[in-house]
């Protein structure tokens, strides 16, 4: 009899546990208290689907984030490496099927595949509003908050981490990095062979080929005023063309292929077949650094026109099958603890997507002391050097005409 009990009781816990996660609208959910919402989370699993081409950031996930949300939260999280545009396809194809429990529960995202997601209704929201974190600690009439490459954000996802595309060198082998497009082009040919960036449809290729538009076609300023302008495109596109053409020859193995995604540049650049690397994250090469991935002589720069700053988000796909858990475990990734452990280069070392001026003193001080590494230029330079990004649509239109304009050409 005891045994029978017993059996019941674990199958009525299991069903329990399987309601919570699988029968609530998003509809319903919304409508609740934060303290309903995070009492729904408990003893559930939430799975998150992101990028995983960064040790640094997957180690922080593994080693510091799921550990705690368990401890803290009694939420298991399960990472699952996947690139975004194949997340999103994933959830289009759901949509489309009209299946309404999914596998995914948080998505990192932003820019022009936040923009595909929120054309085709493939998130819940508006949820932010409902998060304590981002009440308390998100400046959210600042416009990198209200918008995504162009996009109002309307609460559909909220704001992760703010990073800020760097360059990065080995200084024994560079003594005098390029600051301009014009002496990167003669540093290019002056070194052949020992610089590239990854194709266009690479998110951090598509970033490096941002900046020279800015360069060669349209300011910033121009390009934010007037939206996605094919007009402005016309009257200076064969500047960009031109410049990547020119170099083209002096590209590593004389750009007749080139880097897949950013892991494969940053392997060129630890085996020293290229002297640099870059991407978004000012502070990523700290912790490639410790683990040897990257010489010990790294240094950092940026172009003195100046360097995209980037605001990244999470949403929850439609169909998640555990709304609660996944705005539950969204709410810890804003506290200041995970915020602030993520600043810290000893995983991820990006900046953080709390307003500074709002945390206490404590976290205050806390951040001030923190020594990001010798790598890491200054906050005051970087400040100073911000760029917005501008319309998603000129992401797309650089992969589209790339290939063409550049690749196939001889």
């Amino acid at each position: 009899m005891i045994k029978k009990l017993a059996l019941i009781v674990i199958i009525v816990l299991s069903l329990s546990a399987c309601q919570s996660e699988s029968s609530e609208s998003a509809e319903e959910l919304l409508q609740k208290d934060w303290s309903e919402i995070e009492e729904s989370a408990k003893g559930t699993t939430v799975r998150m689907y992101m990028w995983g081409g960064d040790d640094g950031i997957n180690r922080y996930m593994d080693e510091f984030v799921a550990p705690r949300l368990k401890e803290e939260h009694d939420i298991t999280l399960e990472r699952v490496p996947m690139d975004t545009n194949e997340i999103l396809q994933k959830l289009f194809n759901e949509k489309k099927a009209g299946k309404e429990k999914g596998t995914i529960d948080v998505i990192w995202i932003n820019g022009e595949n936040f923009k595909n997601a929120k054309d085709n209704e493939l998130l819940v929201g508006p949820f932010t509003e409902k998060l304590p974190n981002v009440q308390k600690y998100v400046e959210s009439e600042s416009l990198d908050i209200q918008y995504d490459f162009g996009t109002e954000v309307e609460g559909l996802e909220a704001p992760w981490g703010k990073v800020q595309f760097v360059y990065f060198y080995d200084e024994e082998k560079i003594a005098d990095p390029p600051k301009s497009f014009g002496e990167l082009k003669a540093w290019v040919k002056e070194n052949p062979g020992r610089f590239t960036y990854p194709e266009a449809a690479d998110f951090t290729g598509n970033a490096f080929l941002r900046h020279l538009l800015y360069e060669e076609v349209a300011s910033p300023d121009e390009l934010l005023e007037s939206g996605f302008n094919e007009d402005l495109l016309e009257s200076g596109e064969e500047n960009l063309w031109s410049y990547l053409r020119d170099i083209k020859p002096y590209l590593w193995r004389e750009g007749k292929t080139y880097p897949s995604d950013l892991t494969e540049l940053d392997r060129l650049y630890n085996q020293g077949e290229v002297w640099m690397t870059f991407g978004y994250n000012e502070a990523r090469a700290e912790s490639l650094i410790k683990n040897g991935n990257f010489p010990k002589s790294t240094k950092s720069f940026i172009m003195d026109s100046g360097s995209i700053g980037n605001t990244h988000f999470l949403a929850v796909p439609f169909n998640s099958p555990n709304k609660a858990g996944a705005m539950a475990s969204i709410n810890y990734l804003l506290s200041p603890e995970a915020q602030l452990m993520k600043y810290d280069s000893t995983y991820w070392g990006e900046n953080i997507a709390l307003d500074p001026g709002k945390l206490s003193e404590e976290d205050k001080a806390k951040m001030e002391s923190m020594d990001r590494g010798a790598s890491v230029l200054p906050p005051e330079e970087l400040a100073e050097k911000n760029l917005p990004e501008v319309d998603a649509k000129y992401v797309n239109w650089i992969k589209e005409h790339w290939i063409n304009e550049v690749v196939k050409t001889d």
